[in-house]
């Protein structure tokens, strides 16, 4: 039913990251699926908040991303060819242009209980279920 799978994770939070991925690869293995993992470095262009960072802030922290979570999947020894995708931008909007630009066709992603910000603001999982092309796989994460 599912060819490509996309798992953004936050390389931040290595427990969820291994919750979620466990789903994903479990999703991958009943269908057959190509597993793509995402992580996404948040880009700071406002003039105001980018000037706050030394020039090739963005760089550095793209190739420090792609380095941990390379390290992250090699360490997980899965039987599946993961493959590993770094983008940089909003998150939830880079999520949707990865799954597209890949050809996914589910999209695996991890969301926590909602706190008072998130119903002002809309975390990242919302936002992707309500405008992402994909199905898209829901895992709540254990707290």
């Amino acid at each position: 039913m599912f060819q490509r799978i996309l798992v953004p994770v936050d390389l931040s939070e290595p427990a969820i990251c291994a919750n979620v991925l466990s789903v994903a690869e479990g999703q991958a293995k009943a269908h057959g699926a190509e597993l793509h993992v995402l992580t996404v470095v948040p880009n700071y262009t406002m003039s105001l908040v980018g000037s706050f960072f030394p020039e090739g802030h963005l760089k550095t922290a793209t190739d420090a991303a792609r380095k941990a979570l390379g390290d992250m999947l090699a360490a997980r020894g899965s039987e599946l060819a993961i493959k590993g995708h770094v983008a940089a931008g909003t998150i939830y909007e880079e999520i949707m242009r990865a799954a597209d630009k890949l050809s996914c066709d589910l999209i695996v992603i991890a969301a926590h209980r909602p706190e008072l910000k998130d119903y002002l603001l809309g975390p990242n999982a919302a936002r992707v279920v309500r405008h992402a092309k994909q199905s898209v796989f829901v895992v709540r994460n254990r707290d």
